[in-house]
């Protein structure tokens, strides 16, 4: 595979942002999350929030290699992915809230299109940046399911159900990354899928 291109003034801001942070005890993957993290918020503070399941990288890495669809909650998260998925494996990428043209009642419009992103992709990769009903209703609908996603990146911002939401995400047994605290948003989202795509694809021979 060829190199990722990386431009020059990508690689100066990661170099400043290695200088800020200095030493640190965290494994090369996770650090290279962080780092891109940072680079797409200049939040520091969020070093303190992220947080990593057991086996979530290995498990990111199998299934992008496979070409395991990406299904986002909102467009702004598949927006702020595309292009790293179209220079890498090419995996299918959806837009959970496109699937839902109206809310089922009770439900918000994206939660009601990622259980329909769910009934078709089980097994794929859930990336929230955005909406924490749609993250609480996938940890709903996994704990009582036999299927379980490849991956949940569980990292949406706000002051009403985001905590608990991602408290949920942290209780199940499903490969997760996610932003603790009221902190995360579509940026956030689309970094930690980007640095896992170009790590993964940095990784092959």
């Amino acid at each position: 595979m060829p190199p990722y291109p990386h431009h020059p003034i990508l690689q100066e801001s990661f170099a400043i942002i290695d200088r800020e942070i200095g030493a640190h005890d965290l494994p090369e993957a996770e650090y290279a999350v962080l780092r891109r993290i940072i680079h797409s918020t200049a939040d520091f503070e969020l070093q303190r929030w992220l947080r990593f399941s057991p086996g979530a990288i290995e498990g990111a890495i199998a299934a992008l290699t496979a070409r395991v669809p990406i299904i986002t909650d909102v467009g702004m998260v598949r927006q702020g992915c595309q292009g790293v998925v179209q220079r890498t494996f090419q995996n299918p990428l959806i837009a959970a809230v496109d699937l839902a043209d109206t809310a089922e009642s009770g439900r918000t419009r994206t939660e009601t299109g990622l259980l329909r992103a769910w009934q078709q992709h089980p097994g794929g990769i859930f990336v929230i940046g955005n909406a924490p009903t749609a993250l609480q209703a996938l940890c709903d609908r996994a704990a009582t399911s036999t299927s379980k996603p490849a991956l949940v990146i569980g990292a949406p911002v706000g002051f009403v159900g985001v905590e608990a939401a991602k408290a949920s995400l942290a209780k199940t047994t499903i490969p997760h990354i996610r932003v603790d605290g009221r902190k995360g948003g579509s940026p956030v989202a689309a970094a930690i899928i980007n640095a896992l795509l170009i790590w993964a694809w940095e990784q092959q021979p």
